[in-house]
């Protein structure tokens, strides 16, 4: 069954199959079935008020599949609504046009909730247990003490300290140079780098090289700073459909590689970076444009233990080596329709 918890139902007729059960009790009296989903209309509430909500709407529907609508795009990070448990989201997007949701789609969102965060694909489970490797990381690598990173504004040049590094790239099926013009590649990668710079934000991420077509982020020495970076790459990679058709405005299929590794460099500010002899940049650069694939976060094994928090770790499988380094790259992501 599906219910939808609105305000505004008759909008919501159109879009919704015509046996949708439309819900006007409490949301704390609704009790769903594990076979069930049940969507909650953001429509006019405030940031503080779908924090508020959401945090009601997964108690109350926990166990079951769920999803939010957003008519006016009121949530400002989409994407990580999956990570909090949800099965679908229906923005601006699909709704604009106020006509019938194929029923497909329902039937997709059921499936998502039971994929992820297990294996994405048929094999990957089997992949993590033939590989004969237990535990996650352990390379006994510590972060520096807090106060050793005093923020970028302080950081002098020939600073010689540990940072994580970010390999970041886009990729399409066979490479986009060969089949896009070199001022559509331009245009790409500046909207690219435009939006890395948001999402690497919360990790207080700085771009610290740009090759033109593709770059290296480096983090602060901080757990907190590697948990945020992580997210953000994977929210990018779930809504990588979306990016490259609205945002970069291509229609050629492509996704993001992402490549995270430790270590330490001389520091020199942004666009002053020369040419850095230094085996960490040297690594990080193989790691991300040689090994690492699309639609995954590749990270090595030289991370510090505390680096991926317990919660995330199960998005991760053994890759086997590279370059003498143990590897992990994230579960692929399935998408509602076929895309990568």
């Amino acid at each position: 069954m599906i219910y939808v918890f609105t305000k505004k139902e008759a909008p919501l007729k159109t879009v919704f199959p015509k046996n949708a059960c439309f819900i006007h009790s409490p949301l704390a009296e609704h009790s769903p079935g594990s076979e069930d989903i049940t969507y909650y209309d953001v429509s006019g509430l405030t940031d503080a008020e779908i924090k508020k909500t959401l945090t009601q709407f997964k108690k109350v529907c926990v166990g079951t599949h769920w999803g939010i609508i957003d008519p006016k795009g009121a949530v400002k990070d989409a994407a990580a609504l999956f990570f909090e448990g949800a099965s679908d989201y229906l923005g601006q997007a699909i709704l604009k046009d106020s006509g019938a949701i194929d029923l497909k789609h329902f039937k997709e969102a059921l499936k998502w909730r039971k994929i992820m965060p297990a294996a994405q694909a048929e094999g990957e489970e089997e992949e993590s247990k033939s590989s004969g490797e237990t535990g996650f990381l352990k390379s006994g690598v510590k972060l520096p003490a807090a106060k050793s990173f005093a923020g970028w504004g302080k950081l002098t040049a020939g600073k010689v300290m540990p940072f994580y590094l970010l390999y970041c790239s886009l990729q399409g099926k066979t490479a986009l140079d060969t089949r896009l013009e070199d001022k559509t590649l331009n245009t790409i990668h500046k909207r690219f780098m435009s939006l890395l710079n948001e999402y690497m934000k919360p990790g207080d991420g700085l771009l610290w090289m740009n090759t033109g077509r593709d770059c290296l982020f480096l983090f602060p020495p901080r757990a907190k700073s590697a948990e945020a970076a992580i997210k953000a790459c994977l929210g990018m990679i779930v809504s990588a459909p979306q990016f490259v058709l609205e945002t970069f405005g291509i229609s050629i299929p492509a996704n993001f590689i992402f490549a995270m590794h430790y270590g330490t460099v001389t520091y020199k500010p942004p666009g002053k970076t020369g040419t850095i002899v230094s085996d960490a940049v040297n690594s990080i650069f193989h790691l991300g444009a040689k090994k690492s694939e699309p639609g995954r976060l590749t990270i090595s094994g030289e991370l510090p233990d505390v680096s991926i928090p317990e919660c995330l770790q199960d998005l991760f499988l053994p890759a086997g080596e590279y370059e003498g380094r143990k590897i992990w790259h994230t579960k692929k992501f399935n998408y509602a329709k076929p895309w990568y």
